[in-house]
């Protein structure tokens, strides 16, 4: 299929509804109504003779509605940010339009030479076809509990992390975070900051903090410093070996606690904070991804080995890409491949050669909170901490507010609402 044809609206086909694809989305009504897209920090050039165009957007996504990510660890210790940090997309100003069709489902099926997505319905699971002439893989990676809330509905999420506040809430005999890494840390913080009556400690089997991420020892110490600042206990080189249920001495239960080195702790909670990301990507051909599952990409994001790859792109965590998976770079990647099937659209329209966007390499970056501080590293500052940092790279709300006003999940885009580059680092977060 080397042109597209102008009988009807082009139709986008996007698989994930978080940031990436959200981005992708979003970006691409922009564009197709002559606007410059809505992360764009100067003005988009468009073709004199190819200004607009009718659009169709189909996002799936098996939630029903946006989740912040980022916000999870204090999602699952406070009852009233857990409310604001999932948004049904029905409520979702900014995704109201009429060509933007909404399905919540998983993909079974994509077959690039034919151009067509099938779709298992949440509900029914009915399998339905979906034709396409451009499709975004942005599904990310399957997380386990409590990393990511495992529940599909608004409603069954609420549940979900309201048990989880209540077990906690009555953890007596304290909780441990096992895993020392981004996830455990910040759960570990946020739990304590909420909560501080209770006692919180973080275990983790190296002698290191973010022992699993490429980031230099200065930021894991520095890490491990704020943690504890924050009243946080740590326990380092320990690897669980197991726990058992017993009963305390005032008749409750609690979990014995057991090391591989034979030292043995207490507590009421044990949470497991070890990330186990497996792949999301079983819908598309195996030739399209590497042997972990990660989608091989050009550096425009079309794919690397598929049928018709110029017509089909790729963002966000599944992306076999150098760097730590963040949502920042999943929205700037989802906000890339807009932009560039645009430029390929306005290729098969006037004959114009497409100026493609492309990635480079992304260095070790990370912003990391940590209760009311938080820890950055990035090539250009280094390791910084403190409460201004985290109010730079999280707004006191764990991001919810940059990510949700630089996707303009609230409504129309409006330039002067949108945070600048220097006082927000979008694409560290």
């Amino acid at each position: 299929m080397g042109s597209l044809p102008e009988s009807h609206a082009i139709r986008v086909f996007v698989a994930g509804g978080s940031y990436a694809g959200v981005a992708a989305a979003v970006n691409l009504l922009d564009l197709s109504q002559g606007l410059t897209p809505r992360q764009n920090e100067e003005t988009y050039g468009f073709h004199d003779d190819f200004k607009t165009f009718d659009i169709e957007i189909t996002m799936v996504d098996e939630r029903d509605g946006y989740y912040h990510l980022i916000g999870t660890p204090l999602a699952l210790a406070d009852s009233e940010y857990a409310k604001k940090n999932w948004v049904k997309y029905s409520d979702c100003a900014g995704l109201q339009f009429p060509n933007i069709k909404i399905l919540q489902g998983s993909v079974a099926n994509v077959d690039p030479e034919a151009k067509t997505a099938t779709v298992s319905d949440h509900l029914t699971k009915e399998i339905s076809t979906h034709k396409y002439d451009y499709f975004v893989a942005a599904s990310g990676l399957r997380r386990v509990w409590p990393v990511v809330p495992q529940s599909t509905t608004r409603k069954q999420y609420l549940l979900e992390a309201e048990r989880q506040i209540q077990n906690l809430n009555n953890a007596k005999h304290g909780v441990v975070i096992v895993g020392g890494g981004a996830v455990g840390i910040e759960m570990a913080a946020e739990l304590k900051m909420v909560k501080p009556h209770l006692k919180v400690t973080l275990i983790h089997s190296r002698d290191k903090l973010l022992s699993n991420e490429n980031l230099p020892d200065e930021t894991r110490d520095v890490a491990l410093k704020v943690l504890k600042e924050g009243g946080v206990e740590a326990l380092m080189s320990h690897r669980l070996a197991s726990t058992k249920k017993v009963e305390a001495t005032d008749g409750s239960v609690k979990q014995e606690i057991e090391f591989t080195n034979g030292h043995k702790i207490f507590a009421s909670e044990v949470v497991m904070a070890v990330s186990k990301s497996t792949r999301t990507t079983s819908y598309l051909p195996e030739s399209a991804v590497d042997e972990e599952g990660y989608v091989k990409i050009k550096t425009n994001l079309n794919f690397e080995e598929i049928s018709n790859a110029d017509y089909h792109f790729a963002a966000g965590d599944l992306v076999k890409w150098a760097g730590i998976k963040r949502c920042g770079a999943a929205m700037h990647q989802g906000h890339l491949a807009a932009e560039n099937i645009h430029q390929h659209i306005t290729q098969q329209r006037t004959g114009k050669a497409p100026e493609f966007r492309t990635i480079n390499p992304v260095p070790p970056m990370i912003g990391l909170a940590v209760g009311k501080q938080a820890v950055a590293h990035n090539p250009g500052s280094g390791t910084t901490y403190g409460e201004d940092v985290a109010e730079a790279y999280f707004r006191g709300d764990l991001g919810w507010t940059i990510c949700w006003n630089w996707l303009g999940l609230a409504g129309r885009f409006v330039k002067a609402e949108y945070p600048k580059k220097a006082d927000a680092p979008k694409s560290e977060l």
